[in-house]
């Protein structure tokens, strides 16, 4: 006998071109974003039926995170918490869901890989952790 005691569906390091940023000129000549998100979610039946109806469907979870990033902002926090949204919006089952958005070579003199930003939520509805 097994016990499932923790399941994630991940979406790791998805790429966009997007028009976020503080600067207008971010705002009109854009950048690339790396996006990776992890979502907790229990998908035991998923896993015993061997159905997608059964699972948070990482397709889907990949089109609402491109659906975000197309909406610009100034923050790449206001759009981390707009994806975080969407998740418990649309899976309402969503235990939490962590999201990392990274600007890749961010305009600010500095020789960096990117510059981001991390957000952890708890979709209080399930009081899980």
């Amino acid at each position: 006998m097994m016990t499932i005691t923790r399941s994630e569906v991940l979406l790791k390091e998805a790429r966009f071109y997007a028009f976020h940023g503080v600067m207008s000129q971010e705002r009109k000549v854009g950048a690339e974003y790396t996006v990776s998100v992890t979502v907790g979610y229990d998908y035991a039946k998923a896993a015993e039926s061997d159905t997608v109806d059964d699972t948070l469907n990482y397709a889907e979870l990949y089109e609402l995170v491109k659906a975000e990033m197309m909406q610009p902002s100034q923050l790449l926090e206001h759009v981390a918490l707009r994806i975080g949204k969407a998740i418990f919006q649309k899976w309402t089952e969503a235990a939490y869901a962590d999201i990392q958005l990274i600007k890749n070579n961010p305009p600010m003199g500095a020789a960096c890989a990117g510059a981001g930003v991390n957000l952890h939520l708890t979709n209080d509805k399930t009081k899980q952790c």
